[in-house]
């Protein structure tokens, strides 16, 4: 990035680039982001803030080929890359390659429009493990077909981005029809829309469902994007909006051997209020605790909320036929199942879950070509 100007004040460096854009640095940060508060190999930061005045004097600036040298007051002399500069501008936050925008869908995406790679291609090719990494973050699915009859299949995809999350379920986990269930996944019902774990404090990230078999009558898979219903719900019900994004309500699972609970809202946004985390799932809400004068217009809400993810208008049915996995993100896109007839064939899905942050710390990995 090349300068059109640049002007050294005591309190500030001030700076025009090429485009016409402007930034302002104040000193201490220029100080706290000196190339020699950082340690050489492992990048963390080895400067103590402390260490220095609260309000270091810069005295000087010029140019060095793609680097400003500055000098302060006190003698200390910094090398800063323009490069740093432009891409660390106060109030803009960082360039990030796993920042990918969300791409709402509602009845609109089909089932052959749903992406879908091959599991040979993305055991073996960066380029491929990256562009289905981007299209799944983008589309909150995919679907990754060709994989062998073995439950380490697919298990062996997920890790190609990252450590596997336990859960009180496991690393990895089997969904079969069980004589002595302790979720309803384990039985044959069918499955309203939901998210998984949401009352762990933090819910899994993407979900990873390997069929085995699918033989029985019944046992579709149903999927919702949860950042859209939570977009047209803030558009047509202001109200219901910010109750389910304001007030936290309990979740809880508990069986002989774990009791996991949290608090918090069905909709969480981020700091820019966009949303960020959908958590949906009616079987492991616990009893609300909110204030007597919140609940009816908490319950009005809640219901507004579960009447949409009931509507076709937003649903994506199809079956999962044995080699195919679906992958998706438990924390935005909602899932559920028909009901299946175990009498009438095997239904076998196995599982496991990878955070998000191991699966944008690949992304970035793959977008700076070290994999």
């Amino acid at each position: 990035m090349n300068l059109s100007s640049f002007e050294a004040r005591a309190d500030a460096l001030l700076l025009t680039f090429a485009d016409g854009t402007h930034a302002a640095y104040p000193t201490l940060w220029l100080r706290d982001n000196c190339p020699s508060a950082f340690h050489p190999q492992t990048e963390e930061r080895v400067l103590d803030l402390l260490d220095l005045d609260a309000a270091p004097v810069l005295s000087e600036a010029a140019q060095a080929g793609d680097a400003l040298v500055l000098r302060y007051a006190d003698g200390h002399v910094s090398r800063m890359p323009l490069a740093l500069l432009a891409a660390h501008r106060p109030g803009s936050p960082a360039a990030d390659s796993a920042a990918i925008a969300p791409r709402l869908w509602r009845a609109d995406l089909t089932p052959g429009g749903v992406p879908r790679y091959g599991a040979a291609q993305l055991l073996a090719d960066d380029g491929a493990l990256r562009a289905w990494l981007e299209e799944t973050a983008a589309t909150g699915l995919s679907l990754v077909d060709g994989l062998a009859d073995s439950t380490e299949a697919g298990v062996a995809v997920a890790r190609r981005i990252g450590f596997l999350r336990q859960t009180n379920f496991g690393e990895t986990f089997e969904v079969i029809n069980k004589p002595d269930p302790n979720n309803l996944a384990y039985t044959a019902v069918s499955l309203p829309l939901h998210t998984d774990l949401p009352n762990q404090e933090v819910p899994p990230g993407y979900q990873f469902l390997h069929c085995l078999a699918n033989e029985a009558q019944g046992g579709g898979s149903l999927f919702a994007d949860g950042f859209a219903l939570a977009a047209d719900l803030r558009a047509r019900d202001p109200d219901a909006f910010r109750l389910l994004s304001e007030v936290a309500i309990p979740f809880r699972f508990h069986d002989g051997e774990a009791d996991i609970r949290t608090h918090a809202p069905v909709i969480t946004l981020a700091r820019s209020g966009a949303v960020s985390e959908i958590r949906w799932n009616a079987h492991i809400a616990a009893t609300f605790d909110m204030p007597a004068d919140v609940l009816p217009a908490y319950y009005n809400a809640y219901r507004t909320f579960m009447a949409m993810t009931r509507d076709a208008a937003y649903r994506l049915t199809f079956k999962l036929q044995p080699g195919e996995m679906i992958v998706f993100d438990n924390r935005r896109v909602l899932h559920g199942r028909e009901a299946f007839d175990p009498a009438s064939g095997l239904r076998h899905l196995h599982g496991c879950y990878v955070d998000r942050g191991e699966f944008a710390s690949r992304l970035r990995l793959l977008a700076r070509g070290t994999g």
